[in-house]
C-alpha cells in the first residue's frame, strides 16, 4: 500500500513502517488456545476462539516497531467489549467458523455490521514444506516477527502500547486456495485488485501479553 494513504488512518505518535519503501498490511485469521490471565486457569466458553484482525506495520517517535489494528473481529462478546473499552482496540462481534479437512484449512467470518451478519469472508490454505524461521532482514521477518502493539485513547489522546513475549513464529509457506478481500473495504480501504503477495502460515506459539502501558 502507499505509505501516504496509511499514514491518512494512524493516530499521533505513530509513523508507517516500510519494507522496499511500501506500507503493508496483514489479513490474520487465526485461533486463540487456552486465553487466560496470569496465575488463573482458563475460563471454559472464553479462553479458546477464531479471531481475525487486518493490522498494518507501524513505529512510534522512539523507532519502536509494532503493529496498529484496523479491525480485530471474534465470536466473543465479553471479552470484545473489555478490550474495547479498558484497551481501545476495535474489537468487533462475528460470526467465525474453523475446520480442517485433509491438511486443508477453511475459515468464515461474517461482521455483525448495522444490525445483520455482513458478507461471508472465507479463506482456504493449507501449509506447504517444512517449518522455517524468518531471516533478520527478510519481509518475513518484518510481517511475523513484532513484539509491540499500539492502541489510541481519543478522548484522553493518548497512545499506549502492549508488549508481548514469544519465540520465533515457526514459518511455512502456504498454497492459498480461497481469500477475501472484504476487511478492507470495512475499514474504508481500497479492496487490492492481486493476491497478496506474501501468504504464510504457523502452527502457533506459546504467548505471554504484558499490560499495556503509556507510549510517550
Amino acid at each position: 500500500m502507499d505509505p501516504e494513504r496509511i499514514a491518512l488512518d494512524l493516530p499521533p505518535g505513530l509513523q508507517v513502517d516500510t519494507y522496499d519503501g511500501r506500507a503493508w498490511l496483514g489479513v490474520v485469521p487465526f485461533r486463540m488456545e487456552g486465553v487466560r490471565p496470569r496465575f488463573l486457569p482458563p475460563l471454559k466458553g472464553l479462553s479458546s476462539f477464531p479471531e481475525l484482525n487486518l493490522r498494518t506495520y507501524v513505529h512510534d517517535a522512539a523507532g519502536r516497531p509494532g503493529v496498529w489494528f484496523y479491525s480485530l473481529d471474534t465470536p466473543k462478546r465479553l471479552p470484545n467489549w473489555i478490550a474495547r473499552t479498558f484497551f481501545h482496540l476495535n474489537y468487533r462481534l462475528a460470526r467465525m467458523a474453523v475446520h480442517a479437512n485433509a491438511g486443508r484449512i477453511h475459515y468464515q467470518s461474517e461482521l455483525w455490521k448495522d444490525g445483520v451478519w455482513d458478507t461471508p469472508q472465507k479463506y482456504t490454505w493449507s501449509g506447504q514444506g517444512e517449518t522455517f524461521l524468518a531471516e533478520p532482514g527478510s519481509l518475513d521477518f518484518f510481517l511475523a516477527e513484532r513484539y509491540r502493539l499500539f492502541a489510541y485513547n481519543p478522548k484522553k489522546r493518548k497512545l499506549s502500547m502492549g508488549r508481548v513475549h514469544h519465540g520465533p513464529y515457526p514459518l511455512q509457506r502456504v498454497e492459498l486456495e480461497v481469500f477475501s478481500t472484504r476487511l478492507f473495504a470495512l475499514s474504508g480501504l481500497d479492496e487490492p485488485a492481486v493476491a497478496p503477495e506474501s501468504v504464510l502460515a504457523s502452527p502457533g506459539v506459546n504467548v505471554e501479553i504484558f499490560s499495556m502501558e503509556s507510549a510517550s
